[in-house]
């Protein structure tokens, strides 16, 4: 980064616009470009006017007014750097929109550089061509190693904090720090010595705790701690399987050994049959973060924010790996995009467009997990092939998953199987989800528990009889659904059965 930024500004760019949220750091490095260079560094707030990086104590504060900041820019004669923190709060001034293009075309033939460094991107159209645009990365590795070497420099001289430290809990503390600020860095590890006057494993979970406070500051993304594990899906073990074989995919074994790291899934099925809980469980058994993206919310706001807010959710979600980040029912984010030129001037196709492009192209070690119910209201773009690895077709239980998810909900409400005819309950709930036969054993615990008993198998069964399945209600979609998944999807269950034909009215009770 440094690098880049030193050539950008000896290239004479006029204006440079640093999309960070850590401006000590990136006045520190400035600090070194500008003695490389021999230049001066110069530093702007509203709240303190102008002054000189190493002569902090000599404020100008009539400099204050964004206005007469820029004019006295274009009148200096130093060869300088001159950084503008929360510029962005003034471009919107027609006024200094024009002052910045003048100053674009002057700053060319001289040795001054703008740099404006703010937490969101604001630009106008008039300036784009003016401004070049640079994401200040978070610091990697190495450089959260120098400030933890710090750090512990200075506890290592108190008596009263304990160092457990080994070289490999020290890896992964750092490791799970990726994607903090230096500053959030130091914050987690003074949290750490206050609350347990130690640095040890119990850190690295302090860590995390920290990336969860990040995902809660955004609008777009929740964060999940999942209870879920593959044993409590039922069934799908084509799905299971690949995803098992793909768990080691992000350790430093498997880049040694050249495995290219795992880019995402897209889960398409009829709702209920466990695409949402996949996703859960596949979080607990990779342990990693699990990060779900409302697309909703990214469209939410003010005009012109959409496009913001998706570029936010994805340097959030980078800076949170490895993780997985979680699109549930992605055609209603992203249905409509045919009409997006004329029902919204082309928004959700250009927030869809750089989604797309993304998945595509994405270096960092984020898994996406999408899930869809109608593949028909998806755009065509998104199943090219390169977006995700596999396309699974997730379909209504069959015979045996049902028994498995039976056994399953009872288990999960303490009951233990050999109380009930699973077998029959199976049978009886051809053509249920998950979902419904779930809400079927919860029915049937509300009537036995009102009339004082314990769960039977009948009670669950007379409320299978009582339930209409969606592949009753939805019968021609799933049908249609199913005919386009034989040729263009992975089976998520292994090879079904053609349906066991069963008469349920049989197994009536009397």
């Amino acid at each position: 980064m440094q690098n880049d930024l030193e050539v950008y500004i000896q290239a004479r760019y006029p204006l440079i616009y640093l999309v960070s949220w850590e401006e000590e750091r990136i006045l520190k490095t400035l600090d070194q470009i500008a003695i490389h260079l021999r230049k001066m560094l110069f530093v702007w707030t509203q709240t303190q006017g102008l002054y000189n990086y190493v002569l902090p104590d000599h404020l100008d504060e009539s400099k204050s007014d964004p206005e007469v900041l820029l004019n006295h820019i274009a009148a200096s004669q130093d060869n300088g750097i001159f950084v503008l923190f929360d510029f962005h709060a003034f471009i919107e001034n027609h006024r200094i929109r024009r002052q910045l293009r003048d100053l674009s075309k002057l700053l060319r033939k001289s040795n001054k550089t703008i740099i404006i460094v703010a937490p969101q991107m604001t630009i106008p159209l008039e300036l784009s061509k003016d401004i070049a645009v640079m994401d200040f990365d978070l610091p990697g590795l190495a450089e959260l190693n120098i400030a933890f070497q710090n750090a512990l420099k200075v506890l290592n001289k108190r008596r009263d904090v304990v160092l457990e430290l080994t070289p490999q809990i020290s890896e992964k503390l750092l490791k799970a720090a990726q994607g903090l600020t230096l500053v959030e860095f130091e914050n987690v590890l003074a949290k750490s010595v206050v609350h347990s006057k130690a640095i040890n494993a119990h850190t690295i979970q302090e860590v995390l705790e920290e990336k969860k406070q990040i995902i809660r500051k955004s609008s777009t993304l929740e964060y999940f701690s999942p209870d879920e594990n593959f044993e409590q899906v039922g069934g799908l073990e084509n799905l299971k399987q690949w995803l098992t074989k793909r768990a080691e995919a992000f350790t430093e074994r498997a880049a040694q050994f050249g495995l290219p790291t795992p880019k995402g899934l897209l889960l398409v099925g009829t709702q209920g049959c466990g695409k949402s809980l996949t996703a859960k469980a596949v979080a607990a058994h990779w342990n990693l973060p699990l990060l779900k993206l409302d697309v909703g919310s990214v469209f939410s706001g003010i005009v012109g924010s959409s496009e913001a807010n998706m570029r936010h959710a994805i340097k959030v979600a980078e800076s949170i790996s490895p993780c997985i980040l979680w699109i549930d029912e992605l055609e209603k984010g992203f249905s409509g995009m045919a009409s997006s030129n004329f029902s919204d001037g082309g928004t959700a196709a250009r927030v869809f467009g750089s989604f797309t492009t993304w998945l595509q192209e994405k270096k960092k070690p984020v898994f996406v997990i999408a899930t869809s119910n109608d593949i028909t209201l998806l755009p065509p773009e998104i199943l090219r092939k390169g977006r995700f690895d596999e396309i699974f077709f997730v379909d209504l239980p069959e015979q045996v998953e049902r028994e498995a998810i039976f056994t399953i909900h009872l288990q999960k409400r303490h009951r233990t199987t050999d109380s009930f005819d699973v077998v029959k309950l199976a049978l009886l709930s051809e053509g249920y989800s998950g979902a419904e036969i779930e809400q079927a054993i919860i029915a049937g615990l509300y009537d036995a528990f009102e009339a004082g008993r314990e769960l039977t198998t009948d009670d669950i069964s007379n409320n299978l009889r009582a339930t209409v399945p969606l592949s009753r209600v939805m019968a021609e979609q799933i049908s249609a659904l199913r005919q386009w998944a034989e040729k263009r999807a992975r089976k998520a269950s292994r090879n079904r059965s053609a349906g066991t034909g069963i008469d349920l009215d049989r197994f009536s009770v009397n």
